[in-house]
């Protein structure tokens, strides 16, 4: 992105900010980042690839230390669709400025309501469709903890992302990360960690052929079974 490649603004880091000791220090160099480019505008339209270039770390890195600004209440997010629901801008907006600063930015149009809520480690149950939007939308509704298996297991995708793929692998998405959901609020959390990416796709193919009427409990089973020394039995 040539525009930001020449932005020369001072970046402004309040004392909320700077002295959070929930943030990382990317994560307030980040922020620092957003003020400069939302000088001119008002707001910052950087994508994540920008900032992962700038500071030479992953996209899904950047996602997360986005999502983590607006759990915080420091930044929001906010993403124009086209009609066909595909992801066409996303834009940052400043919440938490010095107060001579305020009139500088804009306010975004969005309901705040919710966005100062601490995640927490629950076992809140979500139907597929429900907990793959959450997690695709950075909620702060899903635990970080969580998050952080999916990364492990490269499974963090955004609107951007899941344009280019077919619909059968964006279904296969959905479903291990509803399985893997099903096991971290459960007594075999402990099989996340022995489990791989590779590992996770393979069982979820032969599930799918040797029990397609119920396949998703059929995986989660030949999950805990390869892992465990526990043989569960079929209902």
């Amino acid at each position: 992105m040539n525009e930001e490649n020449k932005i020369n603004y001072y970046a402004i880091i309040p004392a909320t900010v700077r002295y959070s000791k929930e943030l990382k220090a990317n994560e307030k160099l980040l922020y620092g980042e957003i003020t400069a480019l939302s000088n001119k505008n008002g707001y910052c339209y950087a994508q994540n690839r920008y900032f992962a270039n700038l500071y030479g770390v992953s996209v899904e890195t950047v996602s997360r230390w986005l999502s983590h600004l607006q759990q915080l209440g420091f930044i929001q997010l906010e993403v124009k669709r086209n009609e066909k629901k595909e992801v066409i801008a996303r834009y940052i907006y400043i919440i938490d400025v010095p107060s001579l600063q305020k009139n500088q930015y804009p306010s975004p149009q969005k309901n705040q309501e919710g966005i100062d809520e601490k995640v927490k480690d629950n076992n809140i149950k979500y139907n597929r469709d429900d907990l793959f939007n959450l997690i695709i939308n950075n909620s702060f509704k899903i635990s970080e903890t969580f998050y952080e298996v999916l990364e492990n297991f490269e499974l963090i995708y955004t609107d951007e992302m899941l344009v280019f793929m077919k619909q059968d692998k964006i279904e296969m998405l959905k479903n291990i990360i509803y399985i893997l959901y099903e096991l971290y609020n459960s007594n075999f959390k402990s099989v996340l960690s022995k489990l791989n990416r590779e590992s996770l796709i393979n069982l979820y193919t032969l599930s799918l052929e040797h029990n397609p009427n119920d396949f998703l409990n059929y995986y989660k089973r030949a999950l805990i079974n390869k892992y465990t020394n526990n043989s569960i039995q079929k209902r």
